[in-house]
């Protein structure tokens, strides 16, 4: 069905004022991080960007404490979030194609009984198992660790069910001819169900890294030592308490250098993303 230029131009302001809605706040943590503490605290912070943009980055980026915060360079917490990220999102894309093709393609004892234990998961987040999982990975010799950080969130049950699905769209002759000329099940899931559902791959990943990276309780919790801290930790100990003063200029430049990474990456990805979330049919 075509749409008219009316429709059309009411749907292209719908969109434009909801991005407006969405990009304003960003915008003006964008402006704070190019001025003064001083300006930002009396109030009276502008809509334009300030003088202060490469003094306030470097000093985030480089030093990270200032008159009223005491913390570490950015670029530490920003490679602790990005190898935590590509950790748990590796590790769930991989769990989860290896678990997900099991249950396809494979025929053993209370199959049903291991997919619903894997659908009941669901209802059980790291938040409710919190505790013993701290005691396991303190046990372990995990704590102030990148395996720490990581570990307990690899297991993903919504993971294991989106690629069921889309290794159930693929044609079972496709494994029968490759056993018939000598393909073993690793072979078949690498060769063959694997690149068909590339994209399904990908959006997984995406996803799953901006859940690591986005990370705020497990972190916390795992990490005692200021150079093992995430840029969300850290940016959260930036702020304070309710009656702590706050360096808003760092503070606002540390927030804009944390959405960096995680929009750059669904920006980049974003074909793949919808391609994964969207196709059906292989």
């Amino acid at each position: 069905m075509k749409m008219g230029i009316f429709e059309r131009l009411m749907t292209h302001a719908v969109l434009i004022t909801g991005a407006i809605f969405i990009l304003f706040p960003v915008y003006i943590a964008f402006v704070g991080s190019t001025h003064d503490a001083a300006t930002i605290g009396r109030g009276l912070l502008p809509l334009f960007p300030g003088p202060y943009f490469v003094s306030n980055y470097l000093r985030a980026w480089n030093v990270g404490t200032g008159g009223r915060v005491i913390s570490v360079p950015v670029k530490i917490m920003l490679v602790n979030s990005l190898i935590t990220a590509l950790l748990v999102a590796t590790g769930k894309v991989l769990l989860s194609s290896l678990t997900a093709y099991a249950l396809v393609y494979f025929r053993f004892p209370l199959q049903s009984l291991f997919f619903w234990a894997i659908l009941v998961t669901l209802m059980l987040p790291l938040e409710v198992r919190i505790f013993p999982s701290y005691k396991v990975a303190s046990n372990l010799k995990l704590l102030n660790t990148y395996w720490g950080l990581s570990l307990p969130l690899l297991v993903s049950a919504t993971g294991t069910l989106l690629l069921r699905q889309a290794f159930r769209s693929i044609p079972r002759e496709l494994f029968d001819a490759a056993q018939v000329d000598g393909a073993g099940p690793f072979r078949c899931f690498w060769q063959i169900a694997l690149p068909t559902v590339r994209p399904n791959l990908a959006a997984l990943f995406i996803i799953m890294f901006i859940y690591g990276w986005n990370q705020y309780l497990w972190p916390l919790l795992i990490t005692t030592k200021v150079q093992m801290q995430t840029i969300v930790i850290g940016l959260v100990r930036m702020m304070g308490g309710p009656e702590a003063l706050v360096d808003w200029d760092l503070v606002m430049a540390t927030a804009v250098m944390a959405m960096t990474v995680p929009v750059l990456v669904a920006i980049l990805a974003q074909r793949w993303l919808i391609r994964g979330l969207t196709e059906s049919e292989k």
